[in-house]
């Protein structure tokens, strides 16, 4: 096969707030276009479900310095990044045949080219719950996310109190289990957001979950938080982090890992309680989960995450996924529910 024709969606505005989904305006454009010929080691995926990540918002922000950005940003007329699973329809690789599954990034597209060193094989095990979807979740990078940022970053111990934001999340929920099951924390507290998404996040292994949209949150997080706290894993930013500067032991442990809170509001707001970190001289340290892979330390973790879901102790059922089926023309609309709150678990396109 050459010469295949496929729609995408490519970076049409680059925003400084909100993304525009419609109108002269809008964030993303859809097109067509005819991909190359495959070349040596190359294969052609049809792209089944791709991967739904606040740092995307990041990728495309106008105005960001490329050199303040870990990755090469997405710039105009780019098909918007996303890693994804895929079916291979067409291959010249030896190490991968026609109908395998498999996952990397491929972007916002119907098909793909991609270099057979660039993706890796999706093996999914139905006797113990592990779907296609999962290599873009708690077997890909939200789970790498998790396992680095709480253990090698925040370096969380048996002996900690553990918080996490945004505990409902992709990231988050498997922060919580991995607190609780791998790890061992003497005691793991929960943020997320409405009563459902707490009680789910008890049910993942939380001593407590507490609801950041409750009137009296602030004084429910300062009961949870009583004695205050060794590790606080940051997925959200803004005014959490925050009262959180407020909540953390002296010498506590910070692992930054995102601000969707902030994503759509870039420079906007500040801390506002940093005096916090300097008197109870706090360790706040950033990460992305590209440092989990150039760590070399990927392959036991995930295979630690495998093992655990296995015992039972780690949950990937349905309930830890949004799984959204999507028409390609919709594929923008499914990617902004990130930043509404539209998804437990990790948010997953299925490309209709």
């Amino acid at each position: 096969m050459s010469g295949q024709q496929t729609r995408q969606w490519v970076l049409a505005n680059p925003p400084k707030a909100d993304p525009v989904l419609d109108g002269p305006n809008a964030t993303f454009s859809l097109t067509t276009t005819t991909l190359p010929k495959l070349g040596a080691d190359e294969v052609l995926v049809k792209v089944l479900y791709l991967s739904n990540d606040p740092a995307q918002r990041g990728w495309i922000q106008d105005g960001m310095d490329p050199e303040r950005l870990y990755t090469e940003p997405v710039v105009k007329g780019d098909v918007m990044r996303s890693y994804a699973v895929g079916e291979v329809v067409e291959s010249n690789s030896e190490a991968l045949k026609v109908g395998q599954l498999v996952t990397g990034s491929a972007g916002w597209t119907e098909y793909a080219v991609l270099n057979a060193k660039e993706v890796r094989a999706v093996q999914a095990d139905e006797k113990s719950g592990i779907r296609p979807t999962h290599f873009v979740g708690a077997l890909g990078g939200t789970g790498l996310t998790a396992y680095y940022g709480l253990v090698d970053i925040a370096e969380a111990k048996a002996e900690d109190v553990v918080v996490v934001s945004g505990a409902a999340g992709a990231t988050g929920s498997m922060v919580v289990q991995i607190a609780k099951h791998i790890v061992g924390a003497k005691r793991v507290i929960g943020i997320a957001g409405g009563e459902k998404k707490c009680r789910w996040v008890e049910s993942l292994g939380a001593d407590v979950c507490v609801d950041y949209k409750a009137a009296d949150f602030k004084e429910q997080l300062k009961k949870a938080t009583d004695g205050f706290v060794d590790v606080y894993f940051d997925n959200v930013g803004g005014e959490i982090l925050d009262l959180m500067l407020t909540r953390v032991k002296r010498f506590g442990r910070i692992a930054a890992c995102g601000a969707v809170s902030t994503y759509n509001s870039f420079g906007e707001g500040g801390v506002k309680n940093w005096f916090e970190i300097i008197v109870n001289r706090i360790t706040v340290k950033g990460f992305i989960v590209t440092d989990a892979i150039m760590s070399g330390k990927t392959g036991p973790m995930i295979q630690n995450i495998v093992q655990k879901i296995k015992e039972g102790k780690i949950k990937i059922g349905e309930d830890s996924e949004t799984v959204v089926p999507t028409a390609f023309e919709d594929i923008p609309k499914t990617w902004t529910l990130l930043f509404s709150g539209g998804n437990t678990g990790k948010l997953v396109t299925q490309i209709k």
